[in-house]
């Protein structure tokens, strides 16, 4: 691989003619080739259209970091590190059926949600389910947790930890109590975008390489982003995006490391356009933050929509504001959805229609129409998944609480 500075032509394999009308012309770096076209390169160094085709692809194959990789290497199993693999689980059955797994252990994962969806408790839950051995879907390490918005919610995590056999009671206790939950989880305060590029391009690389971490979170990636752009600057910020997507996305690849990014959402205020990118959220109000710049460097995305109502766990009498986990997009994945809540233990999904609500809510909202279903239409506000945990038969086991008729306090 060459650098991007001045090179030594000689290390190409090039005709000597071709090389002389380089340095003739005055290139000196591979940018430079890599950034004209070829008329411009014709204009520069008077070689013919098939030496300057040569050229470019000499000084491109040189650049390349990594060989390019053909389907058929892919289907016999020759390129190991590109297979799914292990996934992090997310600590529930349910939610890793939605996931197929988990998270994946490459790529950046985004979740984007409103303020008090629940965002932040699916990367504290994670940074816990991340030092489980393989064997139950963790990565047997640690992780870090970048914040850019709000001081580390210490108190949340410390609950989370004296929780962990409640909410995974399929585990042996004497694992759980021999993991050091809080002495693995390394906190980074970033308070603008020079301190969290340094960050993620210095230390969190040492942590990675001394495997004292296997996953990465940053909450959120767009407080600094929004915060130190004007409108007017939209290329700036798009550059600085880059950037830093780059890093997470190498930092991922390098190490086999899960990239968890929360963002924030911003509104749609003049309704669903369909000459708009809206990524797949035709229905929703609002969309994740950031722009097509920030969507094109995102793997897999997913949303987290806080609903109206209570759900209960059966278990002591805790309820929850139910929220809805969506798959917006990702490259092994459908879309699909489910319920879940946030209770004391951690975040669970509800593989089944929760019996806390109330069966005259329930009456009122099928005879009012107001869980989606429609006359003479068999289509539901709901996902079926390939599990088989939701069917179209009889009540549904999934539904939408569009609005608030029982108003308990939930979490």
């Amino acid at each position: 691989m060459v650098c991007m500075g001045n090179m030594d032509w000689e290390q190409l394999e090039l005709n000597p003619r071709i090389i002389a009308a380089v340095k003739k012309a005055n290139v000196k770096s591979a940018r430079e080739i890599l950034s004209l076209s070829g008329p411009d390169l014709q204009r520069l160094t008077h070689l013919s259209k098939s030496d300057v085709q040569h050229l470019h692809t000499a000084v491109a194959v040189s650049y390349r970091r990594h060989s390019p990789v053909t389907a058929l290497q892919v289907h016999r199993g020759e390129c190991p590190s590109l297979e799914p693999g292990h996934k992090l689980s997310l600590a529930c059955p349910v939610l890793d059926a939605l996931l197929r797994g988990g998270i994946p252990l490459s790529g950046i994962t985004e979740l984007a949600g409103e303020s008090s969806a629940g965002k932040t408790q699916f990367g504290l839950q994670l940074c816990l389910s991340v030092q489980y051995p393989l064997a139950y879907g963790g990565l047997n390490s640690g992780a870090v947790y970048i914040c850019t918005e709000d001081s580390f919610p210490i108190k949340r995590l410390r609950q989370l930890i004296t929780q962990q056999a409640r909410l995974r009671p399929e585990l042996p206790h004497a694992l759980i109590q021999s993991i050091r939950f809080s002495d693995n989880i390394y906190i980074e305060h970033a308070a603008d975008l020079g301190a969290l590029q340094a960050c993620v391009s210095q230390r969190v690389p040492i942590l990675l390489s001394r495997g004292l971490v296997r996953l990465v979170v940053v909450d959120s990636v767009a407080a600094l982003f929004r915060s130190e752009f004007q409108a007017d600057e939209g290329i700036e910020r798009a550059r600085h995006m880059l950037a830093f997507a780059a890093t997470l996305h190498r930092l991922s690849h390098n190490y086999s490391t899960p990239v968890l990014c929360i963002n924030q959402v911003t509104d749609v205020m003049d309704g669903p356009d369909p000459a708009h990118c809206n990524f797949g959220l035709v229905d929703n109000k609002v969309l994740p933050a950031l722009g097509m710049a920030w969507a094109n460097q995102v793997m897999v995305r997913l949303m987290l929509l806080r609903l109206p109502g209570c759900v209960g766990t059966g278990e002591q009498g805790g309820t929850s504001a139910p929220r809805r986990l969506e798959v917006v997009f990702a490259p092994h994945l459908p879309r699909a959805s489910c319920l879940c809540g946030v209770w004391e233990e951690g975040v669970r999904g509800l593989p089944n229609r929760p019996r806390s609500v109330t069966n005259s809510v329930t009456k009122r909202l099928e005879t009012t129409g107001e869980l989606g279903l429609n006359d003479g239409d068999s289509s539901r506000e709901c996902t079926l998944e390939e599990s088989g945990h939701c069917r179209m038969a009889g009540l549904l086991p999934y539904f939408v609480l569009r609005h608030s008729i029982v108003k308990p306090i939930c979490i």
